[in-house]
C-alpha cells in the first residue's frame, strides 16, 4: 500500500492524538491558504492595472504552476492510497483536480475528519484525521517553495527596482512570509508526530527549527532578488542551472517517495526547487557531510549573486540603506547556521539503528528506535513517515 502501513504483534504503542488544537491549526492553515490566494490575485491585478503586465503575468504563472503541481501530487496520492473513507467517484475527483480544487477539497476533508475525531474520539477517526493532515502538510510545503518563496523573491526584486513599496506589495510580502513560516512549523510538527512520547520535541525545539530555516532562507531570497534587479534576463538561467544540479544530486541519493517511477521524478524535480532556497533532507543516514556541502555551495552562490549586484552598483547613492541590509543578511546566515548546529547538538533526538530497513520491516508494534507503531490496523502515512526517518534517524553500518 502506497500511503499506509500496519503494525502487527505485541501491544501497540500509542498512536498520535488529534486534539482541538490540531483542528484549530488545520482551520488556520486553510484560512491562510485562502488569504494568500486572494492576496496573490490582488497583487497580479494591481500590476496589470498599473501597466506592468509582465510582473502580473509572472505572479499568475507562479500561482498556476504551484497549483498544478499540488493537484498532480494530490491526484497521485488518491490513486495509490487505500485508506480514504467516503471518497466521491473517480470522475468527480478528477474534475475537482482539473478545476484546481483538489487541495482545497483535502483541507475540507481534514476539517471534517478532525471535527469527528475530536467529538467522537474513536481510534479510526483519530488515525484517519492524522493521516490526512500529513498530506496537507506536505502539499503546503510544496506550495510554499513553488509559489510563496519565488513570489516573495519577485516582489522584493520589484521593490528594489522601483525603490518604493506599494500597499499591495507589502501585503504580498507579508502573506508570503507568513506562509513560509507556517509551512515550516507545520512540517516540523508532522515529523514530530511519529516520535514516541519519550522522544517528542518541545516547543523550544520547533522554534529553533523554524528560526534556523527562516534565517537561512531570508539571505538567499535577498541575494536572488538583488541579482534579478540587475540581470532580470539571466536569473532564469541561474535558476535552471542550480535546479539541474540539485535534481542530479537528489537522484544520486536514490529517493523512494512515490510509488510510480514517473511520479518519483516529478517529486525529485519539486525537491530540487526547494533546495534552490532551503535545505531539505531526502535520505536517511548521516547528513552532516551533505548538509555542509549544500550550505557551503549556497553560501558561495549567494555571495556571488550579491557581490555582482554590489560591483555594478558601487558606489551606492540612492540605495545606501542596502549595505547594512546586506551585512544583516550575512549575520542572519551565520546565526542560522549556529542555530542549526545547536538544534542538532542539543534538541534533535538522534535515533540510532544498526542497519537500513524497508518500511514494511520496521513498522512493527515495537516501533522503530523511538518511532510510533500505530494500533492494528491504523493507517500510517508512509510518505511523512519516511521523511520523519530521514530527519530523526541515524543509521549505523552493521558490524
Amino acid at each position: 500500500m502506497a500511503g499506509s502501513g500496519h503494525g502487527s504483534g505485541g501491544p501497540p504503542a500509542p498512536s498520535p492524538r488529534y486534539r482541538y488544537l490540531d483542528l484549530l491549526f488545520a482551520l488556520l492553515g486553510t484560512a491562510a491558504f485562502l488569504v494568500d490566494l486572494v492576496a496573490d490575485l490582488w497583487v497580479a491585478a494591481s500590476y496589470m492595472q498599473a501597466g506592468h503586465c509582465l510582473w502580473g503575468g509572472l505572479v499568475l504563472a507562479l500561482l498556476g504552476l504551484s497549483s498544478l503541481a499540488m493537484q498532480c501530487f494530490s491526484w497521485a496520492w488518491y490513486r495509490t492510497d487505500n485508506v480514504e473513507l467516503e471518497l466521491p467517484s473517480g470522475r468527480c475527483l478528477a474534475a475537482l483536480h482539473l478545476l484546481q480544487l483538489g487541495y482545497l477539497y483535502r483541507c475540507l476533508r481534514v476539517l471534517r475528519a478532525g471535527w469527528r475525531a475530536c467529538r467522537v474520539e474513536t481510534a479510526q477517526e483519530r488515525d484517519y484525521a492524522v493521516f490526512l493532515s500529513h498530506d496537507i502538510s506536505m502539499l503546503r510545503l510544496f506550495e510554499t517553495f513553488l509559489e510563496g518563496t519565488p513570489q516573495l523573491t519577485l516582489v522584493l526584486s520589484i521593490v528594489l527596482h522601483t525603490n518604493k513599496l506599494e500597499p499591495f506589495q507589502g501585503l504580498g510580502i507579508f502573506t508570503a512570509s507568513l506562509c513560509v513560516a507556517w509551512s515550516l512549523l507545520d512540517y516540523h510538527q508532522s515529523l514530530r508526530c511519529f516520535l514516541l512520547d519519550k522522544h517528542e520535541l518541545g516547543p523550544l525545539s520547533s522554534t529553533i527549527y523554524f528560526l534556523w530555516n527562516f534565517l537561512l532562507i531570508c539571505p538567499r531570497v535577498l541575494a536572488v532578488a538583488l541579482f534579478a534587479t540587475l540581470f532580470p534576463c539571466y536569473v532564469g538561467l541561474h535558476f535552471l542551472g542550480i535546479w539541474a544540479a540539485m535534481l542530479l544530486w537528489v537522484w544520486l541519493q536514490g529517493t523512494d517517495f512515490m510509488e510510480c517511477p514517473r511520479w518519483e521524478w516529478f517529486y525529485r524535480a519539486t525537491v530540487a526547487v526547494i533546495l534552490y532556497f532551503c535545505w531539505f533532507n531526502v535520505s536517511k543516514g548521516q547528513t552532516r557531510q551533505r548538509s555542509t556541502i549544500y550550505h557551503g555551495f549556497i553560501l558561495v552562490d549567494s555571495v556571488l549573486l550579491a557581490g555582482s549586484w554590489l560591483w555594478h552598483n558601487a558606489p551606492l547613492h540612492e540605495r545606501s540603506f542596502l549595505l547594512p541590509v546586506l551585512l544583516a543578511a550575512l549575520v542572519c546566515f551565520v546565526l542560522g547556521l549556529l542555530l542549526r548546529i545547536a538544534y542538532y547538538k542539543w534538541f534533535h533526538p538522534t535515533l540510532q539503528v544498526q542497519c537500513q530497513a524497508s518500511y514494511d520491516e520496521v513498522d512493527t508494534a515495537e516501533g522503530l528506535a523511538g518511532f510510533r507503531a500505530g494500533p492494528v490496523p491504523a493507517p500510517v502515512n508512509r510518505r511523512m513517515y519516511q521523511l520523519s526517518q530521514n530527519h530523526f534517524l541515524v543509521s549505523l553500518q552493521a558490524g
